[in-house]
């Protein structure tokens, strides 16, 4: 069963697929979760472990009526880190593209579910290159305003009216994105006007990008 296009939405500014496979008769693109927060989080979760562990010990010995009881948090934010940093790393998207049969399937894994969607042909209109306005880290933690800013975003167009969240990120790397994805599916690419300068510097976009 298809998931609903909106559990495929996004917080954040960017995603970065690559494409690890490309053929004749297939096309897949992958976006693993973000690396920079998963290991800066297991790095810090590392270091704590020297603190951590003779917490641990001496809770164990004396309780926590000892020194050590009233650092108890110290083992409790080990977990907390390891938990957020294998949970950011077992993120991951998958696009998968069928040319001969003009099908369309994305995945998004976590650890705790996993959700897909697959299109065919006639259910897709098309690919476009817009722009969202997400929320700025800084807004998400709440320490500033919250502002929008505009992204560049990729989406898959449903016959039905809804679309679907691809890929964010900067104009130039999205347009040769959707290039593949629109040649894969025999579909046309629509390029919003404010991002048609940098669409511009990719070279052979292919016949099927217009602007609109």
């Amino acid at each position: 069963m298809n998931a609903n296009p909106a559990q495929f939405e996004a917080i954040g500014t960017r995603l970065g697929f690559r494409v690890v496979e490309q053929t004749p008769d297939r096309v897949r693109l992958l976006w693993r979760g973000p690396r920079f927060p998963a290991f800066l989080c297991l790095g810090i979760a590392l270091l704590l472990l020297f603190i951590s562990v003779p917490i641990v010990e001496a809770i164990r010995i004396r309780g926590f009526v000892g020194p050590a009881g009233s650092l108890w948090y110290f083992p409790l934010m080990n977990l907390i880190l390891f938990g957020i940093a294998f949970f950011l790393l077992t993120q991951r998207r998958t696009i998968e593209i069928d040319p001969g049969a003009g099908l369309l399937s994305l995945r998004r894994q976590s650890l705790y579910r996993s959700v897909g969607f697959a299109a065919a042909g006639s259910e897709i209109a098309g690919v476009t290159l817009g722009i969202d306005r997400v929320y700025s880290g800084f807004a998400l933690g709440g320490s500033t305003a919250a502002e929008r800013f505009p992204v560049p975003a990729l989406r898959l167009e449903l016959s039905s009216g809804e679309n679907l969240l691809l890929d964010r990120g900067s104009a130039r790397k999205l347009t040769e994105l959707g290039r593949i994805i629109s040649e894969g599916i025999a579909k046309p690419l629509a390029i919003d006007p404010e991002l048609q300068t940098d669409a511009r510097t990719v070279s052979q976009l292919g016949a099927g990008t217009e602007v609109v």
